[in-house]
């Protein structure tokens, strides 16, 4: 047990990644994992993210439920299966016993429930299915024809961006949005 109380309130970076991978956490090759997401250190070995995944930031994945456990005396506990190129938004609960199809998107701030197949797209408290991923894309093709684009190159937030070019983007994001590469 001791692996696991050190475990508990640590959140999923750099060292505590590695104790949580240490102690049986499944994470796929480039998988990103957001600021302050919470992977149940508890039960972490049932827990398995695939390829190319992403977690946004504050993203809670439990494997274990506990509420019954002073009434039958024991605690719930499932399997937390992400398959590959799954993002998951920001804020996210994935509670015990799910399994999220491949390609799949959940919204920011939804709480799944039950199985997610692949290519959809879900939102909610519970999260329920919105569009098939196709869909969503395709609506954003359509947008991105009259909304203000930004190359990389160009507009290089993840190594600071300049003041003009910060007042440049408030300017044309205000009443709409754009997409950034």
């Amino acid at each position: 047990m001791g692996i696991l109380n050190s475990l508990r309130n640590l959140l999923t970076s750099g060292r505590q990644l590695k104790q949580l991978k240490a102690a049986g956490l499944q994470i796929g090759q480039n998988v990103h994992i957001g600021p302050m997401s919470f992977l149940d250190p508890s039960c972490c070995w049932l827990i398995s993210i695939g390829d190319n995944s992403t977690l946004a930031p504050r993203v809670t994945i439990l494997a274990h439920d506990a509420s019954t456990r002073r009434h039958i005396g024991f605690t719930k506990v499932g399997r937390v299966t992400i398959g590959k190129n799954v993002f998951v938004g920001a804020g996210a609960i994935i509670l015990p016993g799910v399994s999220i199809g491949d390609n799949a998107i959940i919204g920011a701030g939804s709480v799944v429930t039950k199985d997610v197949p692949p290519a959809v797209v879900v939102a909610g408290t519970p999260a329920v299915v919105v569009m098939q991923l196709e869909q969503l894309l395709e609506k954003h093709k359509a947008k991105m024809k009259d909304a203000p684009r930004y190359l990389a190159a160009d507009w290089p937030i993840s190594d600071g961006i300049s003041d003009e070019k910060k007042r440049q983007m408030i300017a044309e994001l205000t009443g709409r949005n754009g997409y950034i590469e």
